[in-house]
């Protein structure tokens, strides 16, 4: 009987011994999570028909790479008039700063000498000598006429007798025509020249010549610097223009912005892909992080603090590691990380990176981060 009751009680001290050391021991810090890595979502301003996919999901990729390529349609057809216009505004803005040339010169001075001469004539009016030319012509052209005139009715007589041909009938009455038409025009000259210079005519005769007198001007003086400046202006507009269309042509282009691994691609030759919209997403293998969440009776880590992370596969392995954000602001525990009964508690967000295992550590892998050595495996 009494050894029974020695039994017992070294049962329960043996207990008791255990509870009390499992309450003194320290507790290991140690939180789980997920590893992930940083994802980017890929694609372009230009949007349009996918022309070309040059990868495909889990496909090691290098900075600069083309991943896909999107049908230009008619923005090659906009670059080469864009650059036709940039062309056309640095020839004139090349003439402008070279000037005119003297041959220019000389002919814009003898134009406006010419209009001068032609205005002076119009407000003194027509010379006697110019009317006496005038009359004299229209007296030879009517001889002319009276001499077709009668060589064509001669023509008719000879056809009646059939004594000419209807050859000679027709050039006779050509050369009627002709003689009349100069005497027609030789009258209305003679008759304007009588009736002396009209207003409208030196008004008109007037603003050629102050024409001729600033172009002559211009091309004497050379371009002004307003000219030219508008000239700079309009292309630099044009340039601008030019520039616009090779960005949203190189846009058609989706690049690697690094070196990195497709982690989503479902594109096909012929889809649509819209302005601004995700086409494809990657992950950076080089930059493996922890999600893991710090319940609110653990102690805390500091971001910038250095620990340790374990995973399943690699037994007996820690990977260097350190915090970079606690988030200040407790949420719930998430539902996919703690048992149910702890589902409840107040936690905070940790972002683990890990500095070292990115050669066997892989995204969504389970982690344990250990937050000090003590609690270490």
């Amino acid at each position: 009987m009494i050894k029974r009751i020695l039994a017992a009680i070294v049962v329960v001290a043996a207990l008791v011994g255990l509870l009390v050391f499992s309450q003194l021991r320290p507790r290991a810090n140690k939180i789980s999570g997920f590893i992930e890595a940083d994802e980017i979502r890929l694609g372009s301003r230009q949007g349009g028909r996918v022309q070309t996919v040059l990868v495909e999901e889990g496909q090691t990729v290098q900075a600069g790479a083309v991943l896909l390529e999107l049908a230009p349609f008619d923005l090659l057809d906009q670059r080469s008039q864009a650059a036709a216009q940039v062309e056309l505004r640095q020839s004139e803005l090349n003439k402008l700063t070279a000037g005119f040339r003297l041959e220019e010169v000389a002919q814009a001075k003898a134009k406006r000498d010419e209009l001068a001469a032609r205005l002076t004539e119009l407000e003194v009016g027509p010379r006697k000598e110019t009317i006496e030319a005038a009359r004299a012509r229209l007296d030879q052209f009517k001889a002319e006429l009276a001499y077709a005139r009668s060589n064509f009715d001669r023509m008719q007589g000879l056809i009646a007798k059939q004594a000419a041909t209807a050859q000679e009938r027709d050039q006779a009455k050509q050369s009627l025509d002709v003689a009349q038409s100069r005497v027609q025009a030789a009258q209305a000259e003679l008759a304007e020249l009588l009736a002396g210079t009209r207003a409208e005519d030196v008004a008109a005769a007037r603003a050629q010549l102050e024409q001729a007198e600033q172009a002559w001007q211009l091309q004497k003086n050379g371009p002004r610097k307003e000219d030219i400046a508008a000239a700079r202006a309009a292309l630099q507009a044009s340039q601008a223009a030019l520039q616009a269309i090779d960005t949203r042509i190189a846009e058609l282009k989706i690049r690697s912005p690094i070196d990195g691994v497709i982690e989503s691609l479902d594109l096909r030759q012929g889809d649509l892909v819209g302005a601004n919209a995700p086409a494809l997403s990657m992950i950076d293998p080089s930059r493996l992080w922890v999600r893991a969440f710090l319940p609110e009776d653990m102690p805390g880590a500091a971001p910038g603090a250095k620990v340790y992370v374990t995973v399943d596969n690699q037994p007996g392995r820690r990977f260097a590691a350190h915090v970079a954000f606690v988030a200040r602001q407790a949420e719930f525990t998430p539902s996919n990380v703690q048992t149910p009964e702890k589902r409840s508690q107040q936690v905070f967000r940790v972002k683990v990176y890990l500095d070292e295992g990115l050669d066997v550590l892989r995204p969504g892998m389970p982690a344990d981060v250990w937050l000090e050595a003590a609690g270490q495996p």
